[in-house]
């Protein structure tokens, strides 16, 4: 068996999250192996069906999820993808950068999909009380004073 292109593999899944929408769901099963594990700040599962969801619920209670990958780096069996997600809470345009980690199997499918973002920085403290209250900590811990 010829081994997959990494960097094909993750381009195909970039351009599938830079299209992402409830219609292209169902298809998350081309890129993930049945007992794939997803973890970001939120979620860490396994399995197809418990992705799916988490996909769901994100367009169930955010208004225009989309997501914009800035960069791609693939080795060996692996790949990084820095993108931008831009979407609207309760009226309000907020944007998160972020780095997801991509395992692939020897099909080509992922097996680990690791999302590192900072929810403090980049969600909370754009949100108008819990922001007011970061910043006051943020100020108070650290190096410069204040």
């Amino acid at each position: 068996m010829k081994p997959f292109d990494v960097a094909a593999a993750a381009r195909n899944v970039a351009t599938f999250y830079e299209h992402l929408s409830p219609a292209a769901l169902p298809r998350i099963g081309t890129f993930y192996a049945d007992d794939a594990r997803f973890k970001d700040p939120f979620n860490d599962v396994r399995g197809l069906s418990v992705i799916t969801r988490i996909f769901e619920h994100m367009f169930e209670t955010v208004e225009a999820p989309r997501f914009v990958v800035n960069t791609l780096i693939a080795e060996g069996q692996q790949a990084m993808l820095g993108w931008t997600f831009h979407l609207r809470l309760r009226g309000r345009a907020l944007v998160i950068q972020g780095v997801s980690h991509l395992c692939f199997n020897a099909q080509g499918q992922i097996v680990t999909h690791r999302d590192y973002w900072d929810a403090a920085e980049e969600l909370y403290a754009q949100l108008p009380i819990v922001g007011r209250l970061m910043r006051l900590l943020q100020r108070r811990l650290s190096a410069g004073g204040g």
